[in-house]
């Protein structure tokens, strides 16, 4: 297992000369990648790194230059400042960052994912089909939440799916999707959703002493229905029992382009004094979250602990800043694949799971036209982790 704590072995020749190009809203993770990926290139022994083929395989840094200025009505441009003809490519969006502003007839706006969203096709027009394959690293997929039809209304995601692949994208890779059903919408190009499973349970064990990875201790709960695979992974592979709530709503209106939850209703075995793990894709405004936290907490359960890939934080962070004082929670985890404000942070509660590593591997391994599945299950990395806590290792 000493593979993934330090660097993969490959041998096989690279499709292209890698490139990687994180947009605005991405730069801070995507030099984090780049930096694992020189340091790895820099270590590995392969014979045929004098070859031709390995032409330009170790560089002082693979991220190409780009950028998207703007004009004072607000339009922009793609711009490459780097010859890509014939690489490997790899372009990095967060369509979350709300930080970033730019500036429309003396009005200055945040950017929304839509922005963000068209900043890509921008830079993938750019290319112009000069890259020999086009992978997209987008670790929120833009529209993700809106994935099905109930009514007469957009099907926003999978058009965006469609949109990026007849620009010449041939890999999606994404983190755990609203709805991996998505990808029905571009059937014959690669489409990978990742679960960052692993770095929760680093993250958690690294951070919080005492835990009892047992049935008799813990249980895994999922907040809604919808998030049933994820708690049922999490629950095996951890050997523990799992809950889950269900969200009784009112069908005879809409609050916010949704209907309002009434109750959260709870499916499962005792939860009495045992540490809880809420699992869930993303913590929005941490309304039903916090619900559930507390439904939890009056059938007496002990810590609580909540693992969520995204970190929106809609409304801010002071609902969660008093279930911590009153006890509700005891650690929230999201990782840092979106954009994490500085007060976040600095926030007591809060465990930031790093995912730059991982990107990392996932680059450097289709670079060089290998398999990922090992890195896509996680289980082995797991159990790994699990036993070097339980032997008192990670302190």
């Amino acid at each position: 297992m000493a593979v993934f704590e330090d660097k993969r072995n490959l041998e096989t020749i690279p499709v292209g000369s890698l490139g990687i190009i994180p947009l605005e809203g991405c730069k801070e993770l995507g030099q984090k990648v780049d930096s694992y990926l020189v340091k790895w290139r820099e270590e590995r022994e392969n014979e045929h790194k004098e070859s031709l083929a390995f032409s330009g395989y170790m560089r002082p840094s693979y991220i190409l230059q780009a950028k998207v200025p703007r004009f004072g009505s607000g339009e922009a441009k793609g711009l490459i400042l780097e010859s890509v003809r014939g690489t490997d490519l790899y372009l990095m969006v967060d369509v979350c960052n709300y930080s970033l502003t730019y500036s429309m007839c003396g009005y200055e706006n945040h950017m929304s994912p839509d922005d963000h969203y068209q900043d890509l096709k921008r830079i993938i027009a750019a290319v112009g089909g000069k890259a020999r394959r086009i992978t997209v690293i987008m670790p929120f997929l833009y529209e993700s939440r809106q994935h099905k039809r109930t009514a007469r209304e957009s099907l926003d995601c999978a058009m965006a799916l469609q949109e990026l692949t007849s620009m010449g994208v041939d890999n999606i890779i994404t983190f755990d999707a609203h709805d991996p059903r998505v990808q029905n919408a571009i059937p014959l190009h690669g489409f990978e959703t990742i679960q960052p499973a692993y770095q929760f349970i680093k993250g958690l064990l690294k951070n919080v002493k005492g835990l009892s990875i047992d049935a008799d201790h813990m249980m895994v709960i999922s907040p809604d229905e919808g998030g049933m695979g994820r708690a049922i992974y999490l629950a095996n592979v951890l050997g523990l029992d799992m809950g889950m709530f269900y969200k009784r709503r009112d069908y005879t209106k809409v609050v916010n382009g949704r209907n309002p939850i009434v109750a959260h209703e709870f499916l499962g075995s005792s939860v009495d004094g045992k540490d809880v793990i809420i699992v869930d894709d993303m913590i929005s405004s941490g309304e039903s979250v916090l619900e559930v936290a507390a439904n939890l907490k009056s059938r007496n359960a002990n810590r609580i602990f909540i693992f969520a890939s995204f970190g929106l934080f809609t409304n801010g962070l002071d609902r969660f800043d008093k279930a911590y004082e009153e006890g509700t929670i005891t650690r929230v985890l999201t990782t840092n694949l979106i954009y994490q404000s500085p007060e976040l942070l600095s926030k007591e509660w809060y465990i930031n799971c790093d995912m730059s590593k991982y990107i990392a591997y996932i680059i450097d391994t289709l670079n060089h036209d290998t398999s990922i599945s090992d890195l896509l299950i996680p289980n082995e990395r797991i159990q790994n982790i699990v036993n070097r806590y339980k032997m008192g290792e990670l302190n």
